[in-house]
């Protein structure tokens, strides 16, 4: 059995297809999802129905969370609107007449907010390293940024944690496509539905291989993790870039490893 965690989808159900063709998929591996599966891409409907169907375990990520309280609320609702900005029109349009069937939005309901493997903790955008698991929820486990990437240490002294969320280029200096390890996280959304990479990734966390297909060209690589993984220190914050300012400061500066 081979453990495979996948970033985010965003609809982009062909480059899925081909990425589970060249990792040499086997019904006894393990495959987990990160979340935001929905959105952006074309295709939104057969990713998760594809999801739902080989029982593949996924997390919930904000987009799955905004489609939920999008269907909460009313048509005429900011709730409804800000999701159809952010791709939920395209997940519409991928269902078709049929809307969005009860069956996915309540599968969508019950996915685990994180998991815990054991030797690596899965969460779709992070947590707030500030404060205990118990304290925390969907508003840190589904959306933080800031909070999480600027930890100076890392959360768990036994395992790292593996996030999508975050595509890994707005990180300054790191390239589309490569992966982003910061103190006891690694990100591995690199951008699969973003025109400035295109690259979906799967990583076997069982021999630090990084599997990826490019949904614009469908370029396909293969790389170890250390070779495809820029390591960065930690961001600085809002709060904290503004006391740089104040003081004029020289930024703070980051570096490669």
């Amino acid at each position: 059995m081979t453990r495979f965690v996948f970033g985010d989808i965003h609809g982009q159900f062909d480059g899925l297809m081909k990425l589970i063709d060249f990792i040499k998929y086997s019904p006894a591996d393990k495959l987990f999802f990160l979340g935001d599966l929905i959105d952006r891409g074309d295709r939104s409907a057969d990713v998760v129905q594809w999801v739902i169907s080989n029982n593949h375990i996924c997390l919930k990520g904000n987009h799955e969370q905004m489609c939920l309280d999008a269907f909460s609320s009313n048509e005429e609702s900011l709730i409804w609107k800000g999701w159809l900005l952010n791709g939920g029109s395209k997940t519409l349009e991928s269902y078709g007449a049929a809307n969005l069937p009860e069956a996915h939005l309540k599968w969508m309901q019950q996915l685990p907010l994180y998991m815990d493997l054991g030797d690596v903790w899965l969460v779709h955008a992070g947590l707030n390293p500030n404060l205990p698991l118990e304290l925390q929820g969907a508003a840190e486990f589904c959306w933080i940024r800031e909070e999480f990437h600027s930890a100076t240490e890392p959360f768990f002294e036994d395992k790292i944690i593996i996030t999508g969320h975050t595509i890994t280029f707005v990180f300054p200096g790191v390239k589309p496509g490569n992966l982003v390890l910061g103190k006891g996280w690694l990100d591995i959304d690199t951008g699969g539905y973003h025109p400035k990479s295109g690259w979906l990734s799967a990583l076997d966390i069982d021999t630090a291989t990084v599997y990826q297909c490019n949904t614009f060209t469908h370029e396909l690589r293969v790389n170890s993790l250390s070779d495809i993984t820029t390591v960065i220190e930690p961001m600085p914050t809002r709060s904290q870039r503004l006391e740089i300012g104040k003081t004029n400061a020289a930024k703070r500066r980051w570096s490669w490893v």
